[in-house]
């Protein structure tokens, strides 16, 4: 089986949404199953803030999980237009697998929600699309071929997939576009995953 890990930070459960329907588009392609991991969250100082185990959802990152990939899915809320400091503070910690080339020639894509419409999806997308190209990751996106692309009013991009999660005390919950696209991304990271074996 080929392990596709899906990666993400999440503050508020709309990114861990997002990462639970990318992982059901992994698994429905033969031959793969995702790892969910999230990183946890960081002080100002940049500090590990919280247990060290986490009380619910996924397990945290380790260097093993990007060793044993064969496919990685990144995910962030945006901050700013930017990925959240949590996760940018990982990437920043990962120069052992940069100089041994653990992810290079591996297919990666990214993930995000915002709490505005315009809230910085795509420039977030972009900007966790940075880290992976140092690690020589093969980029994958979403075409307009997927249907819900053309169709959503809430989120989706060619870069990855979106989130739309409002601004108020509840996040709104993913949209069938939404999900269909999530879905869309896992599924194409594990068939080219894959196919690259």
């Amino acid at each position: 089986m080929a392990d596709i890990l899906v990666l993400y930070y999440s503050r508020n459960g709309s990114v861990a949404q997002m990462a639970r329907q990318i992982a059901r588009g992994v698994a429905s392609v033969d031959g793969a199953q995702a790892r969910l991991r999230t990183v946890p969250p960081v002080s100002a100082d940049h500090t590990q803030r919280g247990p060290a185990v986490p009380e619910t959802g996924a397990p945290y990152v380790e260097p093993g999980d990007l060793a044993e990939c064969a496919g990685l899915l990144l995910g962030s809320p945006t901050r700013f237009g930017n990925m959240a400091a949590p996760l940018k503070h990982f990437l920043d910690s990962t120069s052992a697998q940069w100089l041994s080339g653990t992810l290079s020639g591996k297919p990666g894509a990214v993930f995000t929600s915002t709490g505005t419409l315009h809230g910085g999806q795509e420039s977030t997308l972009l900007s966790m699309m940075l880290p992976l190209l140092h690690h020589g990751m093969l980029l994958v996106g979403i075409p307009y071929s997927e249907p819900a692309l053309s169709s959503t009013s809430t989120g989706g991009t060619p870069y990855g997939a979106s989130h739309h999660a409002g601004s108020g005390a509840q996040p709104k919950a993913l949209s069938r576009d939404e999900e269909a696209l999530c879905q869309a991304l896992g599924r194409r990271v594990a068939q080219l995953a894959l196919k690259l074996a």
